[in-house]
């Protein structure tokens, strides 16, 4: 039976988040990417709380196209910004089902390099 890319989407996002436990020490970064936009949040799941979040979709960040590697690198800095703010300096990476590669690396790459520790 053929799967369809969203169907294997959700089935690696389960597979990942098995393994994958944002603590109040290591909150979560999950990242979540549409055909449109690409968002991140900085969760404790042991909390149920949103410590951070950023998106394409603020008015902050404005791009004639928002499904590109240069706005996921703005968002991964937004969200690394916020993430110290509230005093997170540690996260474990949730790439929500998708492949390592692309948009998803470019906002992994940018948050390391402001400062999140993965």
């Amino acid at each position: 039976m053929k799967t369809t890319r969203k169907e294997a989407t959700r089935s690696r996002h389960k597979r990942v988040r098995r393994k994958v436990v944002g603590t109040a020490e290591r909150p979560r970064l999950a990242v979540f990417r549409s055909n449109q936009h690409i968002y991140a949040q900085v969760i404790d799941d042991a909390q149920h709380h949103t410590l951070a979040a950023a998106s394409t979709v603020e008015s902050a960040l404005q791009f004639s196209s928002s499904a590109t590697c240069n706005a996921s690198t703005e968002v991964g800095k937004l969200i690394a910004e916020r993430a110290i703010e509230k005093g997170v300096k540690a996260v474990v990476f949730d790439r929500g089902g998708n492949l390592y590669h692309g948009r998803v690396k470019a906002l992994a790459d940018a948050a390391r390099e402001a400062g999140l520790e993965f």
